[in-house]
């Protein structure tokens, strides 16, 4: 039986000249995964914060993290077409779209000049 001699401490550091991110996770049926992220153009980005506290503020006190380095957090995205990692974001809105202009009010159409002689 072989132990596991890793202070768990030794897992938090980063590779020289990397610092820590702190990765936003969510609970699968398997464990953690990343959340993704999505660009106003739609496409998928990882998105990271350089502290604890940052991610806490946006994406509120209940979200899990887990810290990661900047290159460990990129070689688990990469291999799934996630490309483009943002760090600290802020919560935007989406871009407001604009409504078509409002249709002008239809109003019944008025009868032809001669139905009222027709009436009578």
């Amino acid at each position: 039986m072989s132990e596991d001699h890793t202070h768990p401490e030794a897992e938090l550091e980063p590779e020289p000249g990397h610092h820590l991110l702190f990765a936003p996770v969510r609970d699968t049926a398997c464990g953690m995964a990343l959340r993704l992220f999505r660009e106003r153009d739609g496409s998928r980005c990882a998105v990271a914060f350089s502290t604890e506290q940052r991610l806490r503020a946006v994406l509120g006190s209940a979200q899990r993290c887990v810290p990661l380095s900047e290159p460990a957090l990129r070689e688990m995205t990469g291999p799934i077409g996630v490309t483009r990692l943002v760090v600290d974001p802020n919560l935007v809105a989406p871009p407001v779209r604009e409504l078509p202009a409002a249709s002008p009010v239809r109003t019944a159409p008025r009868p032809p000049a001669a139905l009222p002689q027709l009436l009578r």
